[in-house]
């Protein structure tokens, strides 16, 4: 059992926070090259914190240890969203996981998936119809939280209009809230972030109670029969669902993929028609680029990480980015290679973290793969596509969630209109 390497540094004055959540991704490429380790520990959020960027790591964190490092009950999430399945602990969190499951797999998740090709189709049939560049992630954001608030919520914008952007304008209110400083400050002159966001999430929350009570049919009326501890589980876990967390997270899996093959027409055509490549492609998208920078525990006891001990009231923040180029496991780890799935790294599809892992791992993994091969599999199947212009600075930003900083623009090019092999003009 070794030390950490690192310091934890001393109280407010030793904090890295600022540093971290900067640039997390050059954060902890600089301290694993100065300490040669892939874990290490800082102070961070005011608290000394292990850092974690390996794959032997996480799978300890989040699988191996799940009961030792616990979500922390002061957590922002915990006060934004209350008692859920991402934010409680022990026996409550497994029974919520037990109760909620049945309808985000098997038989639930087929039956929705004819509103998820609908949805699909609707929001990218007319990406050619101007014949000018689009912004990509906007594009999909849009289709994620039309996804969302039909699936969770029986609001479907062609039939509720008004409602659906009430709905739409009061979670970006209460997701700013969600990355702002948790400062609940309120004035007949200006109120704070976190303030407006709370307020946002009150209304949010009578709109669900209304729904819960009178839509007896879909998630809603599944949810509402469940035995769940107690009469505002339910709305809270609604009020999860329906985040903007989920649609900026779809959002930025496809721009990312979209990016990725827009020089790349072979690589296209292949994953057009080969199901075991395009899942290849969409496993390195999310190893490459992950839509969560990574999550956060704390260490209830005594215990050891990757062979370094970890002290009882540490923090633990482990960095999918990371632990995605862990080099003991993915060869050339920078590099895109769907083929690897196929090959060298065959099966270890858990060994990824962006949703998680383990016991804790995300309840709504599968339904998010079912969106994601439909809306790739519809691009794939009607257009090619290129950056317009082809030169843009497509560096990332890593928080909240994953996107280019510079949000990229494409043209899509319709293949019944380039010719049914689909070469086009400038492709």
């Amino acid at each position: 059992m070794s030390k950490l390497p690192g310091n934890a540094g001393v109280s407010v004055l030793g904090d890295k926070s600022l540093e971290f959540y900067r640039d997390p991704v050059t954060f902890c490429r600089q301290r694993m090259e100065k300490h040669r380790s892939r874990v290490f520990q800082c102070r961070l959020l005011n608290r000394p914190t292990v850092f974690i960027c390996s794959v032997r790591g996480v799978r300890e964190l989040l699988s191996e240890k799940s009961s030792v490092f616990v979500k922390d009950p002061t957590d922002l999430m915990t006060n934004v969203y209350g008692d859920t399945v991402v934010t409680t602990n022990g026996e409550e969190a497994r029974l919520l996981r037990l109760s909620l499951a049945s309808l985000l797999t098997g038989s639930s998740l087929e039956s929705w998936s004819g509103y998820i090709g609908s949805v699909c189709q609707q929001h990218l049939k007319d990406l050619s119809v101007s014949g000018q560049p689009q912004c990509a992630y906007s594009i999909f954001k849009r289709l994620g939280t039309e996804l969302v608030l039909g699936l969770f919520l029986n609001v479907r914008a062609e039939e509720q209009p008004e409602l659906y952007q009430e709905i739409v304008q009061l979670c970006t209110q209460h997701w700013h809230g969600l990355i702002s400083a948790p400062l609940n400050v309120k004035s007949p002159l200006w109120s704070s972030g976190f303030s407006v966001a709370l307020e946002a999430r009150d209304t949010l929350m009578e709109i669900i109670k209304n729904k819960l009570q009178s839509d007896k049919q879909g998630f809603v009326g599944a949810l509402a029969s469940l035995p769940l501890p107690d009469s505002s589980c339910a709305s809270q876990h609604l009020l999860l669902f329906i985040s903007a967390l989920i649609p900026k997270a779809l959002a930025s899996l496809l721009t990312s993929f979209s990016l990725v093959l827009a020089e790349d027409k072979q690589a296209r055509q292949r994953a057009a028609q080969d199901p075991e490549y395009l899942h290849g492609v969409l496993m390195e998208v999310q190893r490459l680029w992950p839509p969560f920078i990574g999550g956060r525990r704390l260490c209830d006891q005594d215990t050891t990480i990757a062979g370094f001990h970890v002290p009882k009231g540490h923090g633990a923040i482990y960095i999918s980015y990371a632990v995605h180029r862990d080099p003991d496991v993915f060869q050339q780890p920078d590099r895109f290679l769907p083929e690897r799935w196929s090959g060298s790294n065959a099966g270890q599809e858990q060994l990824l973290c962006s949703f998680g892992g383990g016991p804790r791992s995300c309840i709504g993994f599968n339904l998010t793969g079912v969106f994601l091969k439909e809306a790739c599999t519809y691009l794939l199947k009607h257009y090619d596509w290129r950056l317009d212009p082809p030169s843009q600075d497509l560096g990332y930003k890593w928080l909240p969630v994953s996107r280019p900083a510079d949000p990229p623009t494409i043209s899509f090019i319709r293949l019944d209109e380039a010719g049914c092999d689909g070469s086009g003009a400038g492709l």
